[in-house]
């Protein structure tokens, strides 16, 4: 039995133990991981400042989501303890009929199982998979790329060990101990063991970990994310919108990555939008009738459309109405995060009918499509699939159900 084998039979059996531990345990051992995480703070710092520096010469964006700072920390420690917090998802029921001869069927919400996790940078993904998968009572493998080997060996030492002093298997979570690629097509294979994988990172690692293994896949593919500015949107608000959209954070899967203007918004709505990207150092690219109102804009290509650039740089488009809007966004849209800006509540009922992605937002940023903004608490993903779970990945999404009948001597007749 190879290693990767081992500890993934190590997870099935605490997978099993965790499914009818009690919420409170599982709650105490998430409260106990955030405690821990703040003691081996100055061990995690020092340990990510030497990934960072080996980090180097990658680019820029990379290291962004591969480094621990204050702000970083203390958003893993808020995660776990908003996670211990979150209503208890494993038990409920979910549907109950009585049938005419008495018996009683319940849908009942129960783990997944095992969860795999594999991603890239990002040690701050290491606690928040962790705590959805505990919160949700399933095991979790998590095999973090090699850059961030250091950190999330720190991470995984502090929250096994809070587990464990919490009364559950410590195995309910695991990290991947090493950063040899042929561990992760050996845990693809796992599965006897594995019930989920789920990736995190760029288009060709989620394709090659879907192609590599027969167990099921909860995909996040491209964010590209748009914003559509009716003629009617509030100049103010929309500039505010579309800035935060794109600028809170560029590198991440919820950013904006195009703009869409009607063609009747007032000039003033586009210099106001204009101004405060520009504010914010990002470069702008536009179709032709864009470009006869900022002449400075460079010209968008085809497949700027399709990008998602994780960078300062917004794509922007002139339309003629809604439906040409919700059209381009179903040529060119991932099916991750889309939004309109309009002071009509009919038009944004049109445009959110029309929009087919797994958040549609009205006069909202992109940025919040996320675990904590929804009310969910950490997630360990978003995902652009469509069936089992869509959108944030949170503790509710990693249940699965199961029929319970109780009958009275209830017989087929």
């Amino acid at each position: 039995m190879t290693e990767i084998e081992t500890l993934a039979q190590r997870a099935k059996a605490a997978a099993a133990t965790l499914r009818t531990a009690k919420p409170e345990m599982r709650a105490d051992a998430l409260r106990r991981m955030a405690g821990n995480l703040e003691k081996c703070r100055d061990r995690l710092l020092a340990a990510n400042a030497a990934d960072m520096a080996d980090a180097a010469r990658l680019p820029e964006a990379f290291r962004k989501r591969l480094r621990v700072d204050d702000k970083v920390f203390s958003y893993m420690e808020k995660r776990l303890r908003e996670a211990a917090a979150l209503p208890d998802p494993v038990g409920r029921i979910l549907e109950k009929r009585t049938m005419p001869g008495g018996l009683v069927v319940k849908r009942v919400a129960v783990p997944i199982g095992v969860i795999a996790m594999i991603y890239e940078a990002r040690p701050n993904v290491t606690a928040d998979a962790a705590a959805v998968a505990l919160k949700s009572g399933n095991a979790v493998i998590l095999k973090g790329g090699s850059e961030a080997m250091r950190s999330n060996l720190v991470l995984a030492e502090a929250m096994r060990a809070a587990v464990a002093d919490a009364g559950l298997p410590a195995d309910a979570i695991q990290m991947v101990p090493t950063s040899d690629r042929a561990a992760v097509a050996e845990l693809l294979k796992q599965d006897k063991y594995i019930d989920l994988v789920i990736p995190r990172g760029g288009k060709s690692l989620i394709r090659a970990i879907e192609e590599g293994t027969r167990i099921p896949v909860l995909k996040h593919y491209d964010g590209i994310c748009h914003q559509y500015v009716a003629a009617d949107a509030d100049p103010e608000m929309a500039a505010r919108i579309i800035a935060n959209s794109k600028c809170q954070n560029v590198a991440v899967c919820n950013a904006l990555e195009t703009l869409l203007v009607d063609a009747a918004a007032p000039e003033t709505t586009v210099e106001r939008i204009v101004a405060a990207l520009r504010k914010n150092g990002v470069e702008l690219r536009g179709c032709e009738r864009f470009r006869k109102l900022v002449p400075d804009a460079l010209p968008a290509t085809e497949a700027d459309w399709d990008t998602e650039y994780l960078a300062p740089v917004l794509s922007v488009r002139i339309v003629d109405g809604v439906e040409e809007a919700a059209k381009h966004i179903a040529e060119h849209g991932s099916g991750h995060t889309d939004g309109i800006i309009t002071s009509s509540p009919e038009l944004a009922e049109r445009f959110v009918g029309l929009v087919d992605s797994a958040s549609v937002l009205v006069n909202a940023s992109t940025r919040i499509s996320g675990g904590g903004d929804y009310g969910m608490g950490a997630v360990v993903g978003i995902s652009t699939d469509r069936l089992h779970a869509r959108g944030p990945v949170g503790p509710e999404q990693l249940c699965t159900y199961k029929y319970v009948a109780v009958g009275n001597g209830n017989l087929r007749e």
